[in-house]
């Protein structure tokens, strides 16, 4: 007798195919506007002067409606920004193409000097110079595929390379690629938070992907506040933050009140004329602009306690 397989049996091994092409500007907002959506395994790659975004997102989970809605939200952002409107296509493909076309858009990648970020599902190189991070981020950001990362990524590299090690705090971790580089790099301890769950599950398994010790690289849910209880309200010795220029400005008096007289930190997901407005907050809360580093349209801090 043959079996019947239902509508909703269907919708839960399909995938919506999430295209978006848009001006480089845009692609941090976008990312974030992707992962409150519910979408998974996002992607970036240059086209021209613009950039072509790939997510994948559950049939189960949205709706054609919703998905007008979600092109709609990337249109006013946009146009509040005075950006050209990006252009979105969606289509339904099956699992084993989801799994497919996510992962033919990701490869391996140096970053700096010394770190490189590999996909998990590759089988790790015979041999390498470099230190290997190993990362599957799932629904969270961060690849390395994206400037405000390989800028973090580069900045921690000079920051630890010194022999600096210390205790290191990061704020809104994603996929854990951060945290994971500061071990790498000679950090002792590292505390991630995120308020995502999903983020907090991705940056735990990136964790084991690359055999760092639970007690070494400590995971939780929340923002600064956790941070406090899980430091005890100890000073941390440097601050990771690679968010939205909005979201680390809300951010900045948490992050002093975290920090001692000889904190570091490094700050990104923040656009060239964002810049004034995040230095001008930072001094108010004494701290100094040591460094200021620029790759395409995105910057980052590298800041000092004064």
């Amino acid at each position: 007798m043959d079996s019947e397989v239902s509508n909703s049996e269907i919708m839960a091994n399909s995938w919506w195919e999430i295209k978006i092409l848009c001006d480089p500007a845009l692609e941090d907002l976008i990312f974030w506007r992707l992962e409150k959506f519910g979408c998974r395994g996002m992607s970036s790659e240059v086209k021209g002067n613009s950039h072509l975004l790939c997510s994948y997102l559950p049939q189960i989970q949205a709706q054609l409606l919703d998905l007008a809605a979600l092109s709609l939200w990337l249109r006013q952002d946009a146009l509040t920004l005075g950006q050209t409107i990006p252009i979105v296509h969606w289509r339904l493909i099956d699992e084993e193409d989801w799994a497919s076309s996510w992962k033919q858009h990701w490869q391996p990648q140096d970053i700096g000097d010394r770190l490189l970020i590999y996909p998990a599902w590759l089988s790790e190189p015979e041999s390498s110079e470099r230190l290997l991070l190993r990362l599957d981020p799932g629904a969270a950001f961060g690849t390395g595929t994206h400037s405000t990362t390989q800028l973090c990524l580069e900045a921690l590299e000079m920051r630890l390379g010194d022999g600096s090690q210390g205790v290191v705090a990061d704020i809104g971790c994603g996929s854990g690629i951060l945290s994971i580089g500061a071990v790498l790099l000679g950090a002792n301890k590292v505390y991630a938070v995120d308020k995502d769950p999903l983020a907090v599950r991705s940056a735990r398994s990136n964790r084991d992907l690359n055999h760092i010790n639970a007690q070494q690289m400590v995971v939780e849910r929340g923002s600064i506040g956790q941070l406090q209880k899980l430091t005890h309200h100890q000073a941390v010795d440097g601050i990771l933050c690679n968010i939205l220029a909005e979201v680390i400005i809300e951010l900045i008096p948490g992050m002093s009140a975290i920090a001692g007289p000889k904190t570091w930190g490094i700050l990104s997901g923040i656009l060239l004329d964002q810049a004034k407005p995040i230095a001008d907050i930072l001094e108010q809360y004494n701290w100094v602009v040591a460094a200021l580093w620029k790759r395409q349209e995105w910057c980052c801090f590298n800041i000092r306690r004064s």
